[in-house]
């Protein structure tokens, strides 16, 4: 967690800000970090960050034209060179937040923030920034965003006893994911997030006023849009998961499942098929033209990937030792399968 010096320290920094831009990554846990400052700084523009691996120099063009003041980056493993070089060049400050143990070098105009360099633990960045926002009325935005990266926070006990309906009794925080109506509203989320820009701008502007877990639960004019994608995404997920437990259920150790398409979901399949296969490692990949998204999810996986990898040349990734994340060309993914067999 984040220490009592270092919750002053981003609090004095943000509310000098006077028009900050938050670059947040393309997940709940990104998204509720993002809604958890803003509700509580009251000001704000959020972006959610669509490239991969890494926040690119394209994104600058966001800075100017929003002619943000302060630059906020939330749950992104690494940042290009070339998108701080710009930053550099106008004198903006930056302020990064994250739980990622990537071995970067941070810029020395940077105030870099990651638990995972110093005390070793690793939770949710949304778990990190409610350390600083502590507004009650948006604990439920904070378990949402824990729950959805695999986290059960220590106030979801507190959010179970304002919302017994909503929630679960578990230690497992997929359990609370995949069997509970707060689960649902992660899984909205992350839905909504997969929309056009202008219906993703619409959801921020929708989610920075909702009160309560019911604004989202229940489909009105204002949420429209954003159940709309969920179902139809949730429909091509439902048939894409069937197919990765049928697969999953005549694997042994590992469960290596590849598809391709329109729906880039590959994250939320390998939480799932490791939710339900456990005793597994689980990786999805996810085929479009010539390059593939990977996300592994397993014990010690990290170790297993990074292995794996050596000596392809067109692989990169990283994340968390037991989730991962990574691309390759399509060409070499034969190959980074055999390796894996071999490692598992």
């Amino acid at each position: 967690m984040l220490t009592k010096d270092q919750i002053s320290q981003i609090k004095e920094q943000l509310e000098k800000a006077q028009n900050p831009i938050f670059f947040f990554d393309n997940d709940p846990d990104g998204l509720c970090s993002f809604l958890l400052l803003q509700r509580w700084l009251g000001r704000g523009r959020g972006v959610a960050i669509k490239s991969f691996p890494d926040l690119n120099e394209a994104y600058f063009r966001k800075i100017q034209e929003l002619r943000a003041d302060y630059v906020v980056i939330l749950d992104k493993p690494l940042v290009s060179d070339d998108f701080f070089n710009r930053i550099r060049e106008v004198n903006l400050p930056v302020m990064w937040i994250d739980h990622h143990d990537m071995g970067i070098k941070v810029p020395d105009f940077v105030a870099y923030y990651n638990p995972v360099l110093t005390s070793k633990t690793n939770e949710p960045v949304t778990a990190l920034v409610y350390q600083i926002s502590q507004k009650k009325e948006d604990l439920w935005v904070a378990v949402v965003g824990c729950i959805s990266d695999g986290y059960i926070p220590d106030f979801y006990e507190e959010f179970k006893e304002k919302w017994p309906e909503l929630g679960v009794k578990t230690e497992n925080p997929f359990e609370v994911l995949y069997k509970s109506r707060i689960g649902e509203v992660a899984r909205i989320f992350s839905g909504g997030l997969k929309d056009t820009t202008t219906n993703v701008v619409n959801m921020l502007r929708f989610l920075v006023r909702a009160q309560s877990p019911y604004d989202v639960l229940e489909e009105n004019s204002k949420n429209y849009s954003m159940h709309k994608r969920f179902k139809q995404i949730d429909t091509k997920y439902q048939r894409l998961l069937e197919k990765g437990k049928s697969l999953a259920a005549k694997s042994g150790k590992l469960v290596f499942f590849r598809y391709s398409g329109d729906l880039s979901v590959s994250g939320e399949l390998a939480n799932e098929l490791m939710f339900t296969f456990h005793e597994k490692i689980i990786c999805v990949a996810f085929v479009k033209g010539s390059r593939v998204n990977l996300s592994l999810r397993g014990k010690n996986i990290k170790e297993k990937f990074l292995k794996a990898i050596e000596g392809i040349e067109s692989a990169t990734g990283g994340g968390h030792k037991d989730a991962v994340g990574g691309q390759m060309n399509a060409s070499d993914l034969d190959e980074f399968n055999e390796r894996l067999e071999r490692e598992v």
